[in-house]
């Protein structure tokens, strides 16, 4: 295996929902899921991933972009309606647009097609791997951290705007955690890589871009002025203070 992972049937307890409507290739992988100890379900088109994710909860979602019917990006923004599970698109496609499309939809990782199953469940555990709350953030109790109107409570993993809750994806929350714990810091996006994805992640730095783009109209952030996430051009992204 490669990335020095070691192979086992034992299972792990985590699940994984593959959705690909190519059988072959879904069997493919599921089998080299299910030889490492994931408990995989496979389904075919889009609106049973949908159904199957509710039932399933899944940890990790390997996810076709060219499905019949509900296609893997409108799968990916349902997800996102109520599962904050890791979200792994598979494309054929190798356009930029393509692949930043999967990343806006709120996916977390891609693989173009065709790929090596051993490099994609290589994916699924650097996903895995990757922390709950950034890796700079202490341990234990912490008060909220407050910029202005905007309320961070990062043990609860909780974000209130104006006292109202903001509903918040699991990495657009790592985001902001990295964001917010030392606020006068400029992160640059390997910077916020390495937070939030992990040292281990490989892919298009530019996905950072993407979930700044959709943390800010959450929080009602103008991209012109933003009050809370601000850009320091040429080097990356910095707290505001709400002002």
């Amino acid at each position: 295996m490669t990335h020095g992972h070691t192979p086992s049937n034992r299972p792990s307890g985590r699940r994984v929902l593959v959705v690909d409507d190519e059988a072959p290739l879904a069997r493919l992988v599921a089998g080299y899921l299910t030889r490492d100890g994931f408990e995989v379900t496979v389904v075919g088109d889009g609106r049973a991933a949908v159904t199957a994710a509710r039932t399933v909860d899944p940890d990790v979602v390997v996810l076709d972009l060219g499905l019949p019917g509900l296609d893997g990006l409108a799968v990916c923004r349902a997800l996102r309606e109520f599962s904050d599970c890791y979200v792994l698109m598979l494309t054929a496609r190798s356009e930029e647009h393509d692949k930043l499309g999967g990343l806006a939809a709120g996916a977390d990782d891609y693989v173009t097609k065709p790929f090596s199953p051993r490099e994609l469940v290589a994916r699924v555990h650097v996903l895995l791997r990757r922390p709950r709350t950034p890796r700079a953030a202490p341990v234990g109790d912490e008060p909220p951290r407050r910029f202005g109107s905007l309320t961070i409570d990062v043990p609860g993993r909780e974000v209130h705007l104006d006292g109202q809750l903001v509903p918040l994806t699991r990495t657009e929350f790592d985001v902001l955690a990295a964001l917010s714990e030392r606020p006068q810091r400029v992160l640059s996006r390997a910077a916020l890589i390495v937070a939030v994805w992990g040292e281990n992640w490989v892919g298009d730095e530019h996905l950072v871009d993407v979930h700044i783009g959709h943390l800010r109209r959450k929080l009602g952030d103008d991209a012109a002025a933003p009050h809370f996430v601000r850009t320091v051009r040429g080097v990356g992204y910095r707290m505001g203070d709400g002002r």
